[in-house]
């Protein structure tokens, strides 16, 4: 995007400087006798505005469906600012687990209320995730519980289980992507009714650290 775009963005850029040079040039040669027909026609003239024209419809073409057909939060930010246009980038993207320890999605009971993590509400909260990949992306065999590492062979997903066995998904179209090597994966990513499921896997034994639904 970068390479392509670079070079017409400048153009553009120098064109709109241009267009401004114009104008403020217009208006101080017009200070204190301003008409506006003639500054209309003055706009039109230097291509500042367009003539007119009938109703049209336009598309678009390779637009993601997260961005074309889901709803979703739209921020405009100033690409000057990394962290503006990263947060923007994960406005889309809500943590799975984030969401079931901080509310009352997961039982409170038998659980420590205080500033720190607690581990009690973390395992229920893994338990779940756990059981909504088996739900959502089911394997062929076993539990997404019993799962070590999770391996790319071929064009497959595939599920190292704690017994040494591999399995793989009962549906693999649901897998749409990974990023990381084929044996050390850091990201997978699924389509669900629409939606992508980010699974982050931890460093260490390559399992689901973390679901973010996008």
């Amino acid at each position: 995007m970068i390479s392509d775009l670079t070079l017409q963005n400048k153009n553009l850029l120098a064109r709109r400087d241009e267009l401004q040079g114009q104008i403020d040039t217009w208006h101080k040669k017009n200070q204190g006798n301003f008409d506006f027909t003639e500054y209309k026609e003055f706009l039109k003239g230097i291509g500042y505005l367009e003539p007119e024209v009938g109703d049209f419809t336009i598309t678009t073409q390779r637009v993601d469906s997260e961005v074309a057909a889901q709803a979703g939060p739209q921020l405009v930010v100033p690409a000057t600012n990394a962290r503006y246009a990263i947060n923007a980038a994960n406005a889309r993207w809500g943590s799975l687990y984030d969401a079931l320890y901080g509310t009352d999605a997961i039982s409170y009971e038998g659980a420590e209320c205080g500033k720190g993590y607690d581990p009690v509400r973390g395992e229920r909260v893994i338990a779940f995730a756990r059981d909504f990949l088996n739900q959502t992306v089911p394997l062929m065999e076993q539990s997404h519980k019993e799962v070590i590492q999770y391996i790319i062979s071929g064009a497959k997903l595939k599920a190292k289980l704690g017994n040494g066995e591999i399995t793989e998904l009962k549906d693999n179209s649901k897998f749409v992507g990974y990023l990381g090597s084929r044996k050390r994966l850091r990201l997978y990513y699924s389509k669900i009714m629409g939606s992508t499921l980010k699974f982050k896997l931890t460093e260490t034994t390559r399992s689901v650290e973390m679901i973010r639904l996008g």
